[in-house]
C-alpha cells in the first residue's frame, strides 16, 4: 500500500458504504470493494490482521476495519472549496455549554482530591440538514489538512474528519508518534495570534498537561523500540483554528515483525484523549459525558501486508448519516483549568468541520 498512482482525482471511485479514504503528507489512500471486515477488539485483532486493512477504531478499542479488494494511492492534494449548502441547518448541543462548564468544575473537584492528574471531557453538536449531506463535497476541503479520513461504520454511518495528531506510524523499522496536548485558539489578528502562541508555549499548565501525554507515549513504545528519541521540550504547531504543543517521538523497532496495529493497541488511548490514570479518567468520562463517544477519540488509518501503516487520532471529526452530522470536540482538564476557557477551546476545535461544511460557528 505504498505505490503512488497518478489518479487525477483521489475521490474518483469513492463509495461511502465501502471505501476508506485516508490522506496524509505521504499521499491519499482510497480503498475499493470489500473482501471482508475485521471487527472486534483492537488488541485481539492486532495479531490477526495480516493483510491490507483500513478503517476506524473506537474510543473503547472496538475496531471496524475494511479488508479491501483493491486500493490506490494518489499524490497529496491541496484542500478544495467548502460545499455550497442551499438548505438550512439545525443544531442540538449535548451537553449544553453551561452543563459542559459545570462538568469541568466537577472534574476539577475530583482532581483536587488527588485521584486524577488529567481527564479529557468532550461535547458534541448534532447538525441536521434538510438536504442529503454531500459526503465527497465535505471531504474535499478536508484534504490537505493533517490526516484527513472517511471510514464506513456500522449502521450506514461514516466517520470523517481532519486530525492534526498522529498516534503512530510504522514504515519498516521506523516508528513515529506525534502527540499533541495543550491548545489555544487561533486569532485572525496576527499580533494577537502571535501573543496566544507565545502564551501557550510558556503556560505551566499546558506544559504539564503535555508532558503527561509524552511520558505515556514513551512508556508505551519503550518495550517495542530501541533508540527512542523523546525531545525534552515541545514545539508549537498550528492548524487553521488552533495552536498546539507538539512532540515528535521516534524510535526503531527491536523486532521488525512488530506490526503497526500492535503499536496502536499499546498506545491507545493516550492521555491526550482520555486522561491519566486511564481507569480513573474513563470513570469520570462515563459519569460526566451524557453521550457515547463511539469512534470519536479513537483511530482512523490503514495497515498493509508488511505491517506498515499510519493511524491518526480521530479528533476534529464527525459521524455522518444521510441528513445528520454529529461533531465532537474535547479539552484536557488538569489542575488550573478554567471551565469557560475549556468551553471556548472546544468551540474553536469544532471549526475544522464547520469550515469544511461552510456553516456558521454560531451553531456550536
Amino acid at each position: 500500500m505504498h505505490l503512488l498512482t497518478t489518479a487525477a482525482d483521489p475521490l474518483a471511485g469513492y463509495d461511502r458504504a465501502e471505501s476508506v479514504l485516508f490522506a496524509s503528507a505521504r499521499g491519499t489512500l482510497l480503498t475499493r470493494g470489500v473482501r471482508g471486515v475485521a471487527a472486534g477488539d483492537l488488541a485481539d485483532l492486532a495479531g490477526r490482521v495480516d493483510g491490507p486493512a483500513a478503517g476506524a477504531i473506537g474510543f473503547d478499542g472496538t475496531a471496524h476495519l475494511i479488508l479491501p479488494e483493491s486500493e490506490t494511492w494518489s499524490p497529496p492534494l491541496p484542500p478544495g472549496a467548502a460545499p455550497l449548502v442551499s438548505g438550512g441547518w439545525w443544531s442540538r448541543r449535548v451537553p449544553e455549554p453551561a452543563a459542559y462548564a459545570a462538568a469541568v468544575r466537577e472534574a476539577l473537584a475530583e482532581l483536587e482530591r488527588g485521584d486524577l492528574a488529567k481527564v479529557v471531557l468532550a461535547r458534541t453538536v448534532e447538525l441536521r440538514s434538510d438536504e442529503p449531506i454531500d459526503l465527497p463535497g465535505l471531504l474535499r476541503p478536508l484534504l490537505g489538512h493533517g490526516y484527513s479520513f472517511a471510514a464506513p461504520l456500522p449502521g450506514g454511518r461514516t466517520l470523517t474528519g481532519a486530525s492534526p495528531e498522529l498516534l503512530v506510524s510504522r514504515h519498516g523499522r521506523a516508528v513515529v508518534s506525534n502527540p499533541l496536548a495543550g491548545s489555544a485558539a487561533r486569532s485572525a489578528d496576527p499580533a494577537e495570534d502571535r501573543r496566544r502562541a507565545a502564551a501557550l508555549a510558556a503556560s505551566a499548565k499546558d506544559l504539564r498537561e503535555h508532558r503527561l501525554v509524552v511520558e505515556a507515549v514513551a512508556d508505551a513504545l519503550a518495550p517495542y523500540c530501541s533508540g527512542l528519541q523523546v525531545p525534552g521540550t515541545p514545539e508549537l504547531t498550528s492548524t487553521e483554528s488552533m495552536w498546539h504543543l507538539s512532540t515528535r517521538v521516534t524510535g526503531t523497532l527491536r523486532d521488525p515483525g512488530t506490526r503497526v496495529l500492535t503499536l496502536a493497541a499499546a498506545l491507545h488511548p493516550t492521555p491526550a484523549v482520555c486522561g491519566t490514570p486511564e481507569s480513573g479518567a474513563r470513570r469520570m468520562i462515563e459519569e460526566l459525558e451524557p453521550f457515547d463517544r463511539g469512534f470519536y477519540a479513537g483511530l482512523a488509518g490503514w495497515t498493509d501486508a508488511a505491517g506498515d501503516g499510519e493511524w491518526a487520532v480521530a479528533i476534529r471529526c464527525a459521524e455522518v448519516a444521510e441528513h445528520t452530522l454529529r461533531l465532537y470536540a474535547g479539552a484536557g482538564i488538569v489542575t488550573g483549568s478554567d471551565p469557560e476557557a475549556e468551553l471556548a477551546e472546544t468551540s474553536a476545535k469544532f471549526r475544522t468541520m464547520l469550515r469544511a461544511l461552510g456553516v456558521s460557528d454560531a451553531l456550536v
